[in-house]
């Protein structure tokens, strides 16, 4: 028998992860705080995720979750919002052209500012400071105030999610997401050469299905998916102190929801089946996700999955697996055929990013774009073979021009990193690069569909 689940149980289990706060008094003061604050989301819009989830897990939907490596104070700007839901939605439209499917937006948004790390402290010319862990927790330079963890941070996190999170709503509810305005949608730098072309010649085909649609009585007045899109937020639950006093008790179900986010998921570095993190996200009713990584076992895997969703309820739990492109095909396929021979319902989606990290020639931390399209590809064969459903894709990316991630049809060099190398913590694709990447992932699934037909 599982001990009894409380907001607070995680605190009897081993964590890992977690900055040292100095003043406890503070950071109760903080905490506090934040418990009488409004929620963020509502557990009516967590079940609707789910449900949508529920539905990719049954091969009739596909999941595109994206967004910042790690959110900043320096670069809240309500453009900067705009321009990577633009770019999601534009990812979105493509890959519902090639899949024939409805796609699941949910963005890395209004909440991930926190991120593991390798090693506690870091050294530079001789000094030892703490790792930077995220805005959540302290200061990106590299001085001995900056780096203390400060708690006050956990309520400029909170208010900084709660205006993205109304910016998005109005995007999504307002009119912004209206089909009609597809052509609107492209950001200048990405309007040009091929890519810029493809979704060009996209964007016309929508527009002439819509104007028939419309010639036949379906206008976006009387059809509110044409006008409006359901989007929704996730981000790692990584600081269980800033989780915990966002748990709320639903009045209409009585249920756990952590209103930080509508989804959230554990890392591959918090996934221990004893420790503080899965303990936490057992206990809550949003759809929660865990990285899967190129260490984890089948028997820890469906024991992980048991403790995680034991009523093995669709759309519940998300697996991200993140291989890298040289190991997903050896990495992946026993993981994915146990996890069917079990019977457990779980979405499965690819993390091309994070094993598909390298230094480039020049010292930046990049990511090569065709390592990154090598393992979504890895990814669908393995599912293909195995007879289950690629259920999706989970992209760092933004909606900026930025140099980070090599090649391309920019192709970007390692010479060209350090021309806008912007990130906060890893490397993102640009919108360019993340468009491009749709295009090639839609070709894939309109084949998948295919093939099935």
């Amino acid at each position: 028998m599982a001990e009894q689940w409380t907001p607070a149980s995680w605190r009897n289990k081993p964590i890992l992860q977690q900055p040292e706060y100095r003043d406890a008094a503070v950071l109760k003061s903080v905490t506090d705080q934040l418990q009488v604050s409004p929620p963020l989301v509502f557990a009516g819009e967590a079940r609707n995720l789910k449900r949508a989830l529920g539905n990719v897990c049954d091969g009739k939907g596909f999941l595109l979750q994206g967004g910042d490596c790690a959110e900043s104070f320096a670069e809240f700007h309500p453009d900067n919002i705009r321009d990577t839901f633009r770019v999601l939605l534009q990812m979105a439209i493509v890959l519902t052209y090639g899949a024939a499917l409805p796609i699941v937006k949910v963005g890395r948004l209004a909440g991930q500012f926190a991120k593991p790390r390798s090693g506690p402290t870091e050294t530079i010319d001789g000094v030892t400071l703490d790792s930077y862990r995220g805005d959540m927790v302290n200061e990106m330079a590299f001085t001995e105030e900056g780096r203390i963890p400060d708690p006050t941070r956990l309520m400029r996190v909170y208010n900084q999610s709660a205006s993205t999170l109304n910016l998005l709503r109005a995007f999504a509810q307002g009119g912004y997401a209206d089909l009609h305005k597809v052509h609107l949608w492209t950001l200048g730098f990405a309007a040009h050469g091929e890519v810029g072309e493809k979704y060009k010649d996209l964007a016309d085909q929508i527009g002439e299905a819509l104007a028939f649609m419309s010639a036949c009585g379906m206008t976006a007045e009387q059809t509110p998916q044409i006008r409006e899109t359901a989007f929704y937020t996730s981000h790692e639950a990584l600081l269980l102190e800033y989780e915990q006093p966002m748990v709320r008790t639903d009045s209409t179900s009585g249920d756990f929801y952590d209103t930080s986010a509508h989804m959230l998921w554990i890392g591959d570095r918090t996934r221990q089946l004893d420790g503080a993190h899965v303990e936490f996200m057992r206990g809550i009713k949003n759809p929660i996700g865990m990285k899967v990584g190129p260490t984890m076992e089948g028997d820890d895997l469906i024991r992980l999955i048991d403790t995680l969703n034991p009523t093995n309820e669709a759309g519940h739990l998300t697996l991200i697996a993140r291989m890298g492109s040289d190991t997903v095909t050896r990495d992946l396929p026993p993981l994915v055929r146990r996890v069917k021979q079990e019977g457990r319902n779980v979405v499965w989606v690819s993390d091309p990013m994070h094993g598909n990290t390298i230094k480039s020639s020049t010292g930046y931390k990049t990511r090569p774009f065709d390592r990154i399209l090598a393992e979504v590809k890895g990814f669908f064969d393995v599912h293909n073979a195995e007879g289950t459903h690629a259920g999706g894709v989970h992209f760092e990316m933004t909606g900026q021009d930025v140099t980070e991630c090599t090649g391309g049809a920019q192709a970007i060099s390692d010479t060209d990193l350090s021309d806008r190398y912007h990130t906060h913590c890893d490397p993102r694709l640009n919108a360019k690069q993340s468009i491009e990447l749709a295009f090639l992932l839609a070709e894939m699934l309109k084949e998948n569909r295919q093939a099935t037909a």
